[in-house]
């Protein structure tokens, strides 16, 4: 294997299994809804599923979560086809880095979202539910009486519970927007011939 895409391989390689090992284990010795706190009231493992998209959102019933998982699918695909493209141009490692740690997430939650239905028998392929479990509760507060629209209602800080696939791809996201200038330049050779003949 040439060794500009050794890095990328074991990159995505590490984050699934690493994200499958996490939910599998979850799975098989939580209850839904179980919860420990491994540190303080600050960081808990939190058993919950998730069916649609993040934070929970569904759409389109049965056939909506089998459009949704076909859409990752090709989604990825297309990541794919761009990392392999960066590498031929010699993009930043880190900028590669960071579209491969989204990659590799995507198939994480895919992987769940097209075999975990059947694998424990709780329905069809493509309709598995998506296992989460890092729940981070940093603070509580009441949001002030004078802030428009959710006046007196509870806060919390940070109320999403997550997997390692959703994190590599929150990271990667991070890391692409500070990384940008690593992607290689789409310049027209020809057009800037043009401009350095007049």
């Amino acid at each position: 294997m040439n060794k500009k895409y050794t890095l990328p391989f074991l990159v995505i390689v590490a984050i699934i299994l690493t994200d499958q090992w996490t939910k599998l284990y979850i799975k098989n010795h939580f209850f839904l809804g179980e919860e420990i706190a491994v540190l303080g009231n600050w960081f808990k493992l939190h058993f919950t599923e998730n069916y649609g998209m993040a934070f929970g959102i569904e759409f389109g019933g049965k056939l909506g979560k089998v459009l949704l998982t076909l859409f990752r699918i090709v989604f990825v695909g297309g990541i794919f086809w761009y990392i392999l493209d960066l590498l031929k141009k010699n993009a930043g490692s880190i900028y590669v880095l960071a579209w491969t740690m989204i990659a590799a997430g995507a198939i994480g939650n895919i992987i769940d979202s097209v075999f975990y239905g059947v694998l424990f028998q709780y329905d069809s392929w493509f309709h598995g539910r998506v296992v989460d479990m890092f729940y981070f509760p940093l603070f509580q507060t009441t949001i002030p009486t004078w802030f428009p629209f959710w006046a007196g209602e509870e806060f919390e800080f940070f109320r999403p519970v997550f997997n390692v696939a959703d994190a590599a791809i929150s990271v990667g996201f991070v890391l692409i927007l500070l990384f940008q200038k690593q992607a290689p330049a789409e310049s027209n050779s020809n057009g800037a011939q043009e401009i350095e003949s007049y």
